[in-house]
C-alpha cells in the first residue's frame, strides 16, 4: 500500500500593494473600518500581464525546487481557482506549457476557497492508487479582475497570489504524509457568495457588463455565520475520524478570509492562538491559493517542523468545505 506526502511548497505573491489607505481614496471606507471587521491591512494585486497560470507557474516552480524531484518527474498537474485564464483550455494546461513538463495529465478544478484541499484529496487518490507517483497541486486566484472596486462590501476583502505543492508516494510504514479528508458541499447556501455571469446560465453580453454582473456578490453576515459553523463542524468530524485529538494538532491554517472567522473557529475547536497560523494582514483573501500560500509561509517561518501534525481546512462559495490533517 502506499500514501502521499507533501515534500515540496512554493508560492508567488504579486508585486503591486493596495493598502487599506489606498481604499480610503477609491471608496467610502477606512483603514479602521476594514482593520477591525477583517483584519487585513493590504492586499497584492497582480499586473497586466500576470494571470492565474503564470503566477500558478511561478509558485509550482519553487514547489519542484524544493522537492528535489524533476519537471519530468511530475505526471499529474491540478489546478484549482475560480480565476482561470479563460473558460478553456484549463489553467493547468497552460502552465504545463510553460514549465514544459512532458506527459502529465491536467486538470482544473472550481471548488472556490476550498480549491486547494479538494485538490489534495485527489492528488493523494490518484498516488494511493497506484496510478502515478508524484503531483502538482496549485492554488492561484487573480479575484482583483472580478472585484467591484465601488463596492466597499467586498472589494476591501480580496486579492491575488498563488501556492504550490508537489505531493509524492511514500511508503505506508513512513510516518510522515497524509492521513485523511473530509469534503463537503451544499448548492443551498449557493446565494452566499458567487458570480452571476459568464456562465452558460447568464453569458456575457453589455447587459451584464453594464450590471456588473461579473463581478463577486457575497451576503457578509450569513457567510460569516455559515463560515464559523461548517469549518469547525467539518475538522471536528475528521479529528473524530481519524482518533486525531486536537491537542496532537501543532498548527492550524485555516482559509485566510476573516480574522473574526478564523477567531471564531479556533475558539470552538479549543486551538490557542499561537497553534492558529495568519497571514491575512498581508494578503487578504485569495480563496483556493490562500492555504497553499500560508503553508509555505509557515514553513519559511520556522512554524513547521518534521513530525508536526497539521490541519487544514476552508470554507468557500458553492457552499464547499474541506478539511486535511497530515504529518510533515
Amino acid at each position: 500500500m502506499f500514501k502521499a506526502k507533501i515534500i515540496g511548497l512554493g508560492k508567488y505573491i504579486p508585486k503591486r500593494v493596495l493598502t487599506n489607505h489606498d481604499l480610503e481614496k477609491m471608496v467610502e471606507t477606512s483603514d479602521e473600518w476594514i482593520s477591525s471587521r477583517t483584519g487585513i491591512k493590504e492586499r497584492h494585486i497582480a499586473a497586466p500581464e500576470e494571470t492565474a497560470s503564470t503566477m500558478g507557474a511561478e509558485a509550482a516552480k519553487k514547489a519542484i525546487q524544493m522537492s528535489g524531484i524533476s519537471h519530468e518527474e511530475i505526471e499529474m498537474i491540478i489546478f484549482c481557482t475560480i480565476t482561470p485564464d479563460m473558460l478553456f483550455p484549463a489553467s493547468a494546461c497552460l502552465v504545463q506549457d510553460i514549465l514544459k513538463i512532458p506527459n502529465t495529465g491536467t486538470v482544473d478544478i472550481e471548488a472556490a476557497c476550498s480549491g486547494f484541499i479538494y485538490g489534495l484529496s485527489m492528488a493523494n487518490a490518484y498516488i494511493v492508487s497506484g496510478m502515478v507517483k508524484n503531483v502538482l497541486v496549485i492554488g492561484s486566484e487573480v479575484l482583483s479582475r472580478f472585484t467591484d472596486w465601488e463596492d466597499r462590501n467586498t472589494c476591501v476583502l480580496f486579492g491575488d497570489g498563488a501556492g504550490a505543492a508537489v505531493v509524492s508516494r511514500t511508503e505506508e510504514k513512513d510516518p510522515s504524509g497524509i492521513i485523511g479528508f473530509k469534503l463537503k458541499g451544499d448548492g443551498s447556501f449557493r446565494d452566499l457568495l458567487y458570480v452571476e455571469a459568464g456562465g452558460s446560465q447568464k453569458p456575457a453580453s453589455h447587459e451584464t457588463v453594464e450590471k456588473k454582473l461579473h463581478t463577486i456578490k457575497m451576503n457578509g453576515n450569513a457567510t460569516f455565520k455559515v463560515a464559523i459553523r461548517t469549518m469547525s463542524e467539518e475538522l471536528l468530524e475528521l479529528l473524530a475520524e481519524t482518533k486525531i485529538s486536537s491537542d496532537d494538532i501543532n498548527l492550524l491554517i485555516p482559509h485566510q478570509a476573516n480574522e473574526r472567522i478564523i477567531a471564531g473557529v479556533a475558539d470552538r475547536m479549543n486551538f490557542p492562538k499561537e497553534k492558529v497560523f495568519m497571514n491575512l494582514s498581508k494578503y487578504g483573501n485569495t480563496s483556493s491559493a490562500t492555504i497553499p500560500i500560508a503553508l509555505a509561509e509557515a514553513f519559511e517561518e520556522g512554524r513547521i517542523h518534521k513530525g508536526d501534525s497539521i490541519a487544514l481546512v476552508a470554507f468557500g462559495g458553492g457552499l464547499t468545505s474541506g478539511a486535511c490533517v497530515f504529518k510533515w
